[in-house]
């Protein structure tokens, strides 16, 4: 990108001064170092705030589709977390510009690889749920549904709820093998939630799929459980191969 980096870099550091629009190739690469530099130029640190959405993309002169794209991938490798009605707030100070663009392109290549393990785990304890679940399972997992029916219901992605449901469902397959196996790929399978949730309706659509995955457990329905929680996983790769072409496209 040379020069034209080197420019941007200079005026990310005063939002909401407004700046030139970034273009194509590698918008999306270039939104997060602009994120990059203005959190550095204005020596923000954990706990603080970025300015909110609309007065962000305005100053870094984006669309706050794009701009929220970014601001996932900042969450996934754990720079900022982003709050319905709060905004983005830092978590951790980000690393040297390079280092941080790898990160973010290492976590999005992986994303085909995660999503064939996080279905082949998540199917066969779904399948393991509805044989072996008990009431307490039961009612753990009703109470991950309340929990993210509140949160869908109030506007929140439900992220929350929704690593509630998937844990409960994982205890209720009485396996501490497969369980310990989720817990190792746990934050990776955080950026496919992310990534899903982080969509207008996604949070409410995933609502749906998890009574489904919770009513065949209750029947004791293996197969049917195995099967709509690989239909619940499917809608999740939906919008992370769609992420990760679209990358591809912009030459990421």
């Amino acid at each position: 990108m040379g020069s034209a980096a080197g420019s941007s870099r200079r005026r990310a550091a005063v939002p909401p001064a407004p700046v030139s629009r970034l273009t194509r190739p590698r918008l999306y690469e270039q939104i997060v170092a602009e994120l990059h530099s203005h959190i550095r130029a204005q020596g923000l640190g954990p706990g603080d705030r970025l300015p909110a959405e609309r007065e962000l993309a305005q100053a870094l002169g984006v669309s706050r589709a794009s701009l929220a794209q970014a601001l996932v991938a900042l969450e996934v490798v754990g720079v900022v977390q982003v709050r319905h009605g709060e905004g983005a707030t830092i978590l951790e100070s980000p690393a040297e510009g390079d280092v941080l663009l790898r990160a973010v392109r290492e976590h999005q290549d992986s994303l085909p690889d995660i999503i064939d393990a996080r279905s082949a785990l998540e199917a066969k304890l779904a399948w393991l749920a509805a044989e072996r679940r008990t009431d307490e399972d039961l009612r753990a997992i009703d109470d991950a549904l309340e929990l993210m029916r509140r949160q869908v219901e109030s506007g929140d992605r439900a992220l929350e709820g929704d690593r509630a449901f998937h844990e409960a469902v994982t205890r209720a397959g009485h396996s501490a093998v497969l369980a310990r196996l989720m817990a190792e790929i746990g934050e990776l399978i955080l950026e496919t939630r992310i990534e899903s949730l982080s969509q207008p309706g996604r949070p409410r659509d995933s609502l749906e799929k998890h009574r489904l995955i919770a009513d065949a457990i209750r029947r004791q329905d293996a197969t049917g459980a195995a099967m709509a929680m690989t239909d619940h996983i499917d809608l999740v790769s939906d919008v992370a191969f769609a992420r990760h072409a679209e990358t591809e496209a912009e030459g990421i």
